[in-house]
């Protein structure tokens, strides 16, 4: 059976589309949020506080010298702070989505309408995590960084994040 190219397009598409959601929805999980879940924003002090603290497991965990975690501080607190409207934007996406489901009339171009803007935030903040985490990257060594993948692998497995 031969495949559509436009098909196999589409589904590439889509997921990269998914892909991207996923990696915006990590990133706006894990420096935005209050809860674990993600479940309220957070002030920003209370960001930062919860950003110090995930910073110091992280340097004892990849025993990072004092140099890099004048490096990577800086990072991670301006990625989290980039990154907090984003998650703003995308709920508000996301309600009115649920609008557009619910109304009375359907309007299939608000509703495509929607569905760039969502695919849009979910770029922008996939691109900006991206970033920090390169940045990041760089300031770790081959092994640092390998320490981390493999957190990221037992963490991530059987729970659909991206990095699972």
């Amino acid at each position: 059976m031969q495949q559509n190219p436009q098909s196999s397009l589409r589904r590439r598409f889509f997921r990269l589309a998914a892909l991207s959601a996923a990696l915006a929805g990590f990133a706006a999980t894990a420096f935005a949020h209050g809860s674990r879940h993600g479940r309220g924003p957070m002030d920003p002090a209370a960001m930062d506080e919860r950003l110090d603290r995930m910073l110091k497991h992280l340097y004892v965990e990849i025993d990072a010298t004092e140099a890099q975690k004048q490096k990577l501080d800086p990072i991670v607190k301006q990625a989290a702070a980039e990154l907090r409207p984003l998650r703003a934007k995308a709920q508000e996406a996301r309600r009115r989505g649920v609008e557009l489901f619910s109304a009375d009339t359907l309007d299939r171009g608000a509703i495509e309408r929607a569905r760039v803007e969502q695919i849009g935030v979910a770029d922008e903040s996939s691109k900006r995590f991206t970033q920090a985490l390169a940045d990041v990257a760089e300031a770790l060594t081959p092994a640092q960084r390998r320490t981390l993948a493999a957190r990221f692998a037992r963490r991530g497995h059987g729970r659909g994040h991206f990095y699972g």
